[in-house]
């Protein structure tokens, strides 16, 4: 069931069971009010009272008018107990609660009225102490009914605030960490551009003007000498990325396109800084999801750089492989990265970590580690959508 419609299930339920209840107290043996006494139009007003009950919610002026003057009209035929008076307090109750209060009072005060003459018509059968007991209880449980409508109403109001506070002060939290984020990634943009900019800016020029001034006089450019000119202009433009990226959020890759298919690139400047390096690509290329496509990338930059800086003399292999569902990059050599210190096996440093956190991110898995037979390999797969027609 709709849990819009749930309340009003639970409210016909309610009515069907309190007409059952006083209808059952007229049939009681020995019972004031029997069925002869009661009649059709008793019964009718009865359960037209309690019936009323069951729109307490949607138009509770409305149930409270239809519950007041069907239970004056019961008190009218049948002498009324306390009994009946029950969907009277329960509408005004709801009317209260609806903040209908000068309605709720004015049922309250028509209902006493009519009660308190119906009693003072049949004086000669009970005693003035009697009608007023009888008054002075039903006074008390319509000052109760419409106490509690009130206190309810004030109640669900108190907790809406608490919410709204709440959720606004999440909110301000929200817009603070937020603001202080931004303030950081500025500060940062800042830092890196102060710093490694400028010195990245003069080892690019330095190796420009060297590479410039060997050719004019004819001599040989050395392969390390391109090597460093190459790497100090892609790390221009990787750092102008980052920079944008830190002074607008957004995509790590910066807006780069087909990174996969610039490993090539990253193979052949580690053959000119003196790495034998050799690739395959196997399955069909085909284009890659943003992320996918940024950390395949970076997995074999940081492999191959790692591989300079700490295998010692040796080769490595790079593979790619386009899977239906995954994308495989394998990194291999054949250094003494795999005969160090024990400890240092063990402890990855920034870069294996990054790598781990750029696979854990996109739900992959990666391996790093002495390979089979010496060296060090990274192994990782990356999940892709499975493409369709796709075995």
């Amino acid at each position: 069931m709709d849990r819009d419609l749930r309340p009003y299930a639970q409210d016909g339920v309610a009515a069907a069971v309190l007409a059952a209840l006083l209808v059952a107290g007229t049939l009681v043996p020995g019972a004031p009010n029997n069925p002869a006494r009661v009649g059709v139009i008793g019964y009718l007003l009865l359960v037209g009272g309690c019936a009323a009950v069951t729109g307490r919610r949607a138009a509770p002026v409305a149930a409270m008018a239809v519950a007041t003057a069907c239970m004056i009209g019961y008190a009218l035929v049948v002498f009324p107990e306390a009994a009946p008076t029950l969907p009277v307090l329960i509408t005004v109750y709801s009317a209260a609660s609806a903040g209908r209060r000068v309605w709720a009072l004015s049922a309250s005060v028509v209902y006493l009225g009519a009660a308190l003459l119906r009693e003072l018509a049949d004086l000669g059968a009970r005693t003035p102490r009697e009608v007023l007991d009888q008054i002075g209880l039903l006074v008390g449980w319509f000052v109760a009914a419409n106490v509690a409508g009130i206190v309810s109403r004030q109640r669900r109001a108190y907790l809406r605030q608490a919410e709204q506070r709440a959720a606004e002060a999440e909110r301000t939290r929200e817009e603070v960490a937020l603001r202080r984020a931004g303030e950081e990634r500025l500060r940062i943009a800042r830092e890196l551009h102060d710093s490694l900019t400028h010195s990245i800016s003069i080892i690019k020029v330095q190796a420009g003007v060297a590479v410039h001034l060997a050719r004019k006089r004819g001599e040989e450019v050395p392969a390390a000498l391109l090597a460093i000119q190459d790497a100090s202009a892609d790390a221009m433009r990787e750092l102008r990325a980052t920079l944008e990226v830190l002074r607008e959020p957004g995509e790590e890759d910066g807006g780069a396109q087909d990174r996969a298919g610039r490993i090539g690139e990253l193979v052949e400047r580690a053959r000119s800084a003196g790495v034998p390096a050799t690739l395959a690509v196997t399955g069909t290329p085909r284009p890659l999801p943003p992320e996918v496509d940024l950390a395949a990338y970076r997995i074999v930059q940081e492999a191959l750089t790692n591989v300079a800086r700490h295998a010692g003399p040796a080769s490595a292999s790079v593979h790619v492989g386009y899977q239906p569902d995954a994308l495989v990059v394998r990194v291999e050599d054949d250094g003494r990265g795999a005969n160090g210190p024990p400890e240092a096996a063990h402890e990855p440093g920034v870069g294996l970590t990054g790598m781990r956190e750029r696979v854990s991110a996109l739900g992959g898995r990666i391996q790093t580690g002495p390979g089979v037979e010496g060296g060090f390999r990274v192994h990782a797969e990356l999940p892709l959508p499975v493409r369709e027609g796709a075995a």
